[in-house]
């Protein structure tokens, strides 16, 4: 939900921050965010993303890019702030003028902190700034309201593919360097995985804590439909339709009809991770970072992962990260703001030395998140591909099906008051999983009026 997925929590855990949005109905403050230039003619901007300490390999790697980044910058003060997006503190952060000139938000977070105008205009600061035209469109596109006005920049994104055990491919007779492409080829491989015995599963999907209502929107996204749509000025459920029911029968047919997906229900992500990582699991729908993941908390190997594009071919959830500016800062403080990002975010000149800086501290390279997030697109992208391939410490070559659809597919963002939403879905999820004569039309049904009535909250 990557400037570095990996460096804070697991991708499940950012989600369950991210979808959540947040419920930001004060005015924009930080009385003390204008000011003027700090003493000696210098500009000092507060900014967030520092990692926590114990997390030590990034904590390292931030603090030496402001020292670099000072150094090449004398007239820029960067006062570091620890931490990220927390929901539960930035309203109070608002209200107590504490919000730093540059701040964090995930993809769920700009429209509703932009229709509430907490965060600058910078349409004609970033013009000036390097390579915003080497950025996916579609990423830019999320920090934009309406009228096409620019508010911020991504620095990280990620799409959700499908995680993959190269080993349980080969002893189930297929080819782990052409992982499913459709979600009939997913059913078939799971089959073939399951039959192996020994409580070896096809599939996995979760269905708890909220999560299965997001992997329920990444299975609509991948099938070309929706869980929301906006209808003039308000949102309505998308999803109790042919393309519902058409996720809804994949899964119920792998749990009932093929038993692929095991008689264990109810899961959430560290559940299926323990699963991949034990070598008992075929598939799951997951984001590259799951791979680390896997490798450190779970014991895996990086040569036993593969990961591939969205099966279905016809979309994906988007998630991400980027930064907006404080809407009370000065245009000095702004520019400055600006020149932090994209130096340490969105600089093609630094992937090298960024990369060498994973590589001696002994961090994956190869894998389509960091060192280098693929928010880029053109040129930039293939010198981009080049350093991490020219560089790389584990299998780069498992993930070619994700990364060669990852610009490709058409993304989108979680819906509205997601949180909300995927509480509503869960129980569709688990309906379907541990019920065998589930009423997918009632599920769906019932559900709608639910998603309805969160989505009225949206303004």
């Amino acid at each position: 939900m990557n400037t570095s997925w990996s460096r804070r929590v697991p991708r499940r855990a950012i989600g369950l921050l991210a979808a959540g949005g947040l419920v930001l109905s004060l005015a924009a403050c930080g009385s003390d965010s204008g000011g003027t230039p700090a003493a000696g003619g210098k500009v000092k901007i507060s900014v967030t993303g520092q990692p926590p300490q114990t997390q030590p390999f990034e904590r390292k790697v931030f603090d030496a890019d402001v020292a670099e980044f000072e150094a090449s910058h004398p007239n820029i003060d960067i006062e570091p702030h620890e931490g990220f997006m927390d929901p539960k503190t930035f309203s109070a952060k608002l209200a107590g003028g504490q919000l730093e000139d540059v701040y964090y938000v995930y993809f769920t977070d700009p429209a509703q902190i932009i229709a509430r105008h907490q965060a600058a205009d910078i349409t004609e600061a970033a013009k000036s700034v390097p390579h915003v035209n080497d950025i996916q469109p579609q990423l830019l596109d999320n920090f934009r309201d309406a009228s096409g006005k620019l508010y911020g920049l991504p620095t990280a994104n990620y799409t959700m593919g499908l995680v993959y055990s190269r080993p349980l491919f080969v002893k189930a007779g297929l080819n782990p360097d052409n992982p499913p492409k459709t979600w009939d080829e997913v059913r078939d491989a799971a089959r073939k995985i399951a039959a192996l015995g020994n409580g070896t599963i096809g599939y996995a999907d979760y269905s708890k804590n909220n999560q299965g209502g997001w992997h329920l929107t990444g299975w609509l996204y991948s099938m070309g439909g929706d869980i929301a749509r906006q209808d003039g000025d308000k949102w309505k459920a998308d999803f109790n339709n042919e393309k519902g029911k058409a996720a809804l029968n994949y899964l119920h047919q792998m749990r009932w009809d093929d038993n692929s997906m095991g008689s264990k229900q109810l899961l959430e992500a560290q559940d299926v991770q323990r699963m991949m990582g034990a070598g008992q699991l075929g598939m799951y729908m997951a984001a590259p970072d799951n791979v680390p993941v896997l490798v450190k908390q779970f014991n895996g190997k990086y040569a036993d992962y593969g990961v591939a594009g969205m099966p279905g071919g016809q979309g994906t959830l988007l998630g991400g990260e980027g930064y907006l500016l404080n809407p009370k800062a000065s245009p000095e403080k702004i520019k400055a703001g600006l020149e932090w990002i994209q130096w340490k975010y969105l600089n093609p000149d630094r992937f090298d030395k960024h990369v060498k800086q994973y590589v001696d501290g002994k961090q994956p390279v190869g894998l389509p998140t960091e060192p280098t997030p693929d928010i880029w697109q053109g040129a930039v992208r293939e010198q981009q591909l080049k350093v991490k391939a020219a560089n790389a410490n584990v299998p780069a070559e498992n993930y070619k099906s994700y990364v060669d659809t990852a610009v490709s597919l058409k993304g989108s963002i979680e819906p509205p008051n997601a949180q909300q939403v995927y509480a509503a879905l869960d129980s569709v999820m688990q309906a379907v999983l541990t019920d065998k004569n589930a009423n997918i039309d009632q599920l769906l049904s019932s559900a709608e009026t639910r998603v309805n009535s969160v989505l009225a909250q949206v303004k």
